[in-house]
């Protein structure tokens, strides 16, 4: 079961909300870790068996880090054993070289435990935060446990610290307008979800589906754009029907996709996409490692490598490390180029190439595909433009321009411009009706499809 799914919408969350709105205010803790354990358990049985074995075994290695804080070297064991086995955990589920280890758990060969790639690193983040001594809280099992499966983040985030997600379940507060608000912000990752991203992907996947040396330059370059803006709209939605199924219980989670797309600047780009994830391996992986290193072309080369290991977390495989890579590169030139004042031209053409040239790998079956598919793009293959560009063009034309208008924040700011205009009071009394009718929509279309399944990569 997944948020874009008619049981979840239609079944699973009212079910949840009405639960939870008449349970008694001291027991609303443990309704939320019921319900999101009855989530995991509609996903499988087996999920439901994994996460909770997964998320003692972290416990247990977290309280012991906590009991052994004032000995570094005997903190350090319990540490490294926790580490090591959430590590083991996602490589055995991410790559094949682990496959091992999933027969040894005797998991069915088509099981997956749906977002390991969030509650594996969040579980590290906390171990670490503990040996530490940032985490001052008490860790309690029924906190940490919904911490680690609380139903509305646990597949695509956001990332949250558990000192963080705690002070956010201690200032719920429940009402009647914040379930319109969150209810709003569902449906509208809803539609992101199955109106964009859906047909988004059916155009990449018709370029996809080509031999690489047949197509245009033209329909290759329509193939990756429709990868990037379907990837967005796909992982935003995703995220958006998560942020708003919490507001709808009082949690007002932050948001992890800041409008990226179309950014001034990489760096924008860099720190709007998945903020939360960013933050993480900075703070984890790259910020220890400046401390030790002081040159500037040591962190120059850090720096790289924390953004390789980022968009390696995405595919876990050489092509995510390359993606990163260019990145990261890519960051360092924009800076070194500002800094000498030779960038005065507008960053939103340049920064949208550099983001098109790291999705070409990202999409890429292998390294050999990505660069053969680059040079489709520049017309090595003797076609610029063909009948497909122009047939594909003219099918999905209109929904790639209202997918780069979706993609910017420009109707927020004319929200915000118009003050208490009454072209603000309009769309404010219209809103709810455009919900609706967005909601019924996406139903039909998931009615008539069947499902709404595009995920590109699993998390």
């Amino acid at each position: 079961m997944v948020y874009s799914s008619l049981l979840y919408i239609y079944g699973f969350l009212p079910t949840a909300l009405l639960l939870y709105y008449i349970s008694p205010k001291k027991l609303r803790e443990i309704v939320l870790l019921l319900l999101s354990m009855l989530f995991c358990g509609m996903i499988s049985l087996y999920f439901l068996f994994f996460i909770s074995v997964f998320t003692l075994v972290n416990f247990f290695c977290t309280r012991l880090i906590k009991k052994m804080r004032n000995n570094e070297k005997l903190a350090a064991i319990p540490l490294t054993l926790g580490i090591t086995f959430d590590l083991l955990a996602l490589f055995s589920f991410r790559t094949a070289y682990f496959s091992w280890l999933h027969n040894l758990i005797r998991a069915p060969e088509s099981f997956y435990p749906i977002g390991i790639s969030f509650f594996a690193l969040s579980s590290i983040g906390t171990m670490i935060d503990v040996y530490k001594g940032r985490v001052k809280a008490d860790i309690r099992i029924i906190k940490f446990t919904l911490y680690i499966i609380f139903f509305p983040k646990l597949l695509m985030g956001p990332l949250l610290r558990y000192d963080s997600f705690s002070r956010i379940i201690n200032k719920r507060r429940s009402s009647l307008s914040g379930i319109g608000v969150g209810m709003t912000i569902f449906v509208k990752g809803f539609a992101k979800k199955v109106i964009a991203a859906d047909n988004l992907y059916m155009l990449y996947r018709t370029v996809h589906s080509e031999n690489v040396g047949d197509i245009s330059a033209a329909t290759a370059w329509l193939g990756i754009i429709a990868y990037v803006f379907c990837l967005y709209f796909n992982l935003s939605g995703i995220a958006d029907m998560g942020t708003g199924a919490a507001y709808c219980f009082g949690i007002k989670m932050p948001q992890s996709f800041n409008y990226p797309l179309l950014s001034a600047r990489i760096k924008y780009f860099a720190s709007r996409w998945q903020s939360q994830v960013v933050q993480w391996f900075r703070r984890y992986i790259t910020k220890p490692l400046y401390n030790i290193c002081h040159k500037k072309w040591t962190r120059e080369i850090i720096f790289v490598c924390g953004w390789a290991l980022f968009m390696f977390w995405y595919t876990f495989d050489i092509n995510g490390l390359i993606c990163g890579i260019i990145l990261g590169i890519f960051i360092i030139i924009e800076a070194r180029l500002r800094e000498s004042q030779k960038m005065d031209f507008t960053g939103i053409f340049y920064t949208f190439l550099v983001v098109i040239l790291c999705a070409v790998f990202l999409s890429g079956n292998s390294p050999s595909y990505s660069v053969r598919y680059l040079f489709a793009m520049i017309g090595a293959n003797g076609d610029f433009v063909d009948s497909q560009c122009f047939y594909l063009l003219k099918s999905y034309i209109v929904l790639i321009l209202l997918a780069m208008y979706a993609s910017t924040d420009l109707f927020r700011n004319l929200m915000v411009r118009t003050g208490k205009s009454k072209i603000k009071v309009c769309l404010t009394l219209v809103s709810p009706l455009m919900v609706i009718i967005l909601l019924i929509i996406c139903t039909a279309l998931i009615s008539y499809s069947g499902s709404s399944e595009t995920l590109l990569m699993k998390l």
